[in-house]
């Protein structure tokens, strides 16, 4: 499996100012093995030394918001989907959008491009790599590194089918009696699926689908493989790197099979090779699990993710908005630590998939979450579900696009309404610690797409929809339309957000419950801070505001930061209002 082993002073002499990468390396493939392939990967980096980028901004300040979005998300005729994206983009938010996050942009197969076929590529159907390297010309940029696994129709795969060497044990074939009632399983299917091999059928692990082959990385090899690929999106411009499904990398049979001490060393390893290559590169741990959990990738601050998705946020602020009452979330954005300055929260209230409910369960009770789960069918989502240990099924994801998700079932509603109450809720998003990550039909006001779900058949494109350049163009050029109501007051919040230090992601933040309907919180310390008040109800509220109370120094004037608006120390807040407050 391993290449001839270098002499041990080659060895000695290539890692003595490297521990991290051998003392990692030993952690997941012993004391024999580890010093073997850490030389092999001390290799690997030195043939990328003269390709990295270097002078690269790597601090990520309050100027920072992410933009999420498909490849193809915008079209216009015939023009290549990445072009036409750019285009975009440079018109209606260069200069407020720092950075984008372009969702798997490689070949692929299923899962909307979460099965890769092709790691190296772009997918031709989107572009080439001289598109992603026009597009950072005027945007930082974020790469999705779908490493868990990789496509059915990958030639690594189709070289395991044909028993072809280096990739007989790139992936896992489990005997199918063996006992994997223990395993995690995130989605009602199948966890092994059978495949035709040179050596006759073989069950192959499969966590997500039988399209998406879990790859092995209690092979070096493997570990190897992805290692350069990841240097790769570096030398192509990658700002971020997002690891996706991560928590599921490692496979133990008689475990969870999810957060082993093996992924969680195999990301420290990650990051070590990138704080040596690319320091100016961050990773981004995308794992849908309960908070606790989701958290554990901080590491210890300083060796793992530089951000983790909240998971949590996005249904505990549909929780807030559905019973008109903020106390939950306040109650849990109260207990967020971070572990170092090094390290912040990637917030987001919407994404390409759905409304994961599991990052809820210990905050809110179960039958919050069912009442959830049955008002977003009642507003035309879906409900998708997973299989439990004792054979039950639960839900795990709400389908359904955010804006559409806050409504009120069986009420013919307003564009001012819809956009009033949905601005309050990426208001929350936006005034937290972290740096937020904005998804596309959210930044220009979407709302759900059933007849995506006639198409496909699948739950999560009911929020994937694909616009044309002119429709969304004159959309934005109409001032009534719900996309016009929701860009241009979100576009203009990000903006004054990005010009107060007190929004700095690593800066301060204090939890205030001055009204069950209010989620209120200060950025920044003392006079400079700013106190954020979002209205989660559809009812006019007065609160009593004293400067001392809140900002530490007394005040008679307060300033809306949002609209220059002054108040006195009795403040009138509207039905979903958004006060972003300073001293006057």
């Amino acid at each position: 499996m391993l290449q001839k082993a270098p002499t041990k002073k080659a060895i000695y002499d290539s890692v003595v100012e490297r521990p991290a990468l051998l003392y990692h390396l030993v952690q997941l493939y012993g004391k024999e093995d580890g010093p073997k392939v850490c030389q092999r990967l001390l290799d690997l980096m030195a043939s990328f030394r003269t390709r990295v980028p270097t002078n690269v901004t790597k601090e990520v300040s309050e100027k920072d918001t992410v933009l999420i979005a498909y490849g193809d998300m915008v079209t216009q005729g015939e023009s290549k989907p990445l072009e036409i994206l750019t285009k975009f983009l440079e018109n209606t938010v260069a200069g407020t959008i720092s950075t984008v996050h372009v969702l798997p942009f490689y070949p692929w197969t299923s899962d909307d491009g979460f099965s890769v076929s092709d790691y190296r590529q772009v997918d031709p159907n989107l572009g080439c790599w001289q598109d992603i390297k026009r597009m950072s010309l005027s945007f930082r940029m974020m790469f999705d590194a779908v490493i868990n696994h990789i496509s059915s129709e990958s030639e690594w795969f189709k070289s395991f089918l044909k028993n072809e060497e280096p990739f007989t044990d790139w992936f896992h074939v489990v005997d199918p009696q063996t006992d994997l009632s223990d395993v995690f399983r995130p989605r009602a299917l199948p966890l092994l699926t059978p495949f035709d091999t040179s050596d006759g059928t073989r069950h192959v692990w499969t966590t997500f689908s039988s399209d998406q082959i879990d790859l092995n990385y209690s092979n070096p090899e493997v570990m190897l493989a992805i290692i350069d690929v990841l240097l790769d999106y570096v030398c192509h411009g990658a700002d971020f790197i997002r690891l996706d499904a991560i928590g599921f990398m490692w496979k133990k049979v008689g475990t969870e099979c999810i957060h082993l001490p093996q992924t969680h060393s195999a990301i420290k390893l990650i990051r070590a090779v990138l704080e040596l290559m690319a320091p100016h590169v961050s990773l981004i741990t995308e794992t849908n699990v309960p908070h606790e959990q989701n958290i554990s990738y901080f590491g210890n601050g300083h060796n793992e993710a530089q951000m983790v998705y909240n998971f949590s946020l996005p249904p505990l602020t549909l929780h807030a908005f559905h019973n008109e009452d903020a106390t939950v979330l306040s109650r849990w954005a109260n207990g967020l630590k971070l572990p170092s300055e090094d390290v912040t929260f990637f917030n987001f209230i919407a994404s390409h998939d759905g409304i994961g409910v599991t990052p809820a369960k210990g905050l809110v009770e179960d039958g919050a979450i069912a009442n959830m789960a049955q008002r977003v069918e009642a507003l035309g989502g879906h409900v998708s579900y997973k299989n439990n240990p004792d054979g039950s099924q639960s839900a795990y994801e709400l389908n359904i696009n955010y804006l559409s998700a806050l409504g009120q079932p069986g009420i013919k509603e307003s564009n001012r309404l819809k956009a009033d109450r949905f601005l309050a809720s990426q208001a929350i998003m936006l005034a937290m610690q972290g740096v937020p990550g904005i998804y596309f039909h959210s930044l220009f006001g979407s709302e759900n797409w059933a007849d995506g779900v006639k198409q496909t058949g699948k739950n999560r494109t009911i929020n994937r929809e694909k616009l044309r350049y002119a429709d969304v163009s004159a959309d934005l050029n109409d001032i009534d339309s719900l996309r016009s109501r929701v860009f241009y007051p979100y576009r203009h919040m990000i903006a004054v957000r990005s010009a107060e230090p007190a929004f700095d992601p690593h800066g301060s933040q204090k939890i205030f419950n001055l009204h069950p309907s209010l989620f209120c919180v200060l950025r920044g310390d003392g006079a400079d801070g700013v106190f954020c008040i979002q209205n989660v109800s559809n009812q006019p509220l007065c609160i009593e505001l004293k400067g001392e109370d809140i900002f530490g120094a007394s005040a008679v004037w307060f300033r809306n930061i949002l609209n220059n608006a002054l108040f006195e120390e009795d403040i009138e807040i509207k039905p979903y209002g958004i006060l972003w407050l300073k001293l006057h």
